[in-house]
């Protein structure tokens, strides 16, 4: 039995939100009243994301805003996305969700730049996220009236279950191709030999 990797696991168990490894190396040597290397942590880590990668478990460590916790494996997110949906009246609308993508990619970013890139007042979407806290302020922009800026938190990445800002899905390249309905290929094979 490793005494080690059971309080690392415990520690991550308990955490609402991702451990840092300077937070379990911080908590571990006040408890043992003794300085406990980082290479033993990290190699405790690594024992237990070997332990919870077997099929045995319904979840798994893993590591997001640089700090480590326990989600459930994708095989089961059908079954607890059922049980969220049903005990979550409170998801995001399409509005926020789109603002908040907004916020992502562009951050920082002003509600009017927000409004402008939506085409529409984003006033309660904003809000919302902020209560939510999922967007935050940034700061104040250098343009007239000093608008604030909003950007992700550090909550967004727990949320979303990524690492950094970095990890975001990079959108596909769109073809600025158009097809004419009605119009073989052909016919714009021989239109551009004459």
């Amino acid at each position: 039995m490793d005494f080690l990797q059971n309080h690392i696991e415990a520690l991550i168990f308990c955490s609402p939100t991702p451990v840092k490894l300077a937070d379990i190396k911080a908590c571990l040597s006040e408890m043992f009243n003794a300085d406990v290397p980082e290479e033993d942590i990290s190699n405790a880590i690594t024992r237990l994301e070997e332990k919870f990668a077997s099929d045995e478990f319904a979840f798994q460590l893993n590591k997001a805003n640089g700090g480590y916790q326990f989600l459930t494996k994708p095989a089961y997110q059908a079954s607890i996305g059922i049980l969220l949906k049903q005990q979550s009246k409170k998801r995001l609308s399409t509005s926020a969700m789109e603002t908040l993508a907004i916020i992502a990619y562009k951050q920082p970013i002003s509600k009017t730049e927000v409004e402008n890139i939506r085409g529409v007042n984003c006033d309660y979407a904003v809000q919302k996220l902020l209560d939510k806290g999922l967007v935050e302020i940034k700061g104040k922009g250098e343009t007239i009236g000093r608008p604030m800026l909003y950007g992700t938190s550090a909550k967004f990445m727990e949320y979303f279950g990524i690492n950094e800002l970095a990890d975001l899905p990079v959108p596909k390249d769109f073809t600025t191709e158009i097809n004419i309905i009605g119009e073989s290929t052909d016919l714009k094979d021989s239109d551009a030999q004459a």
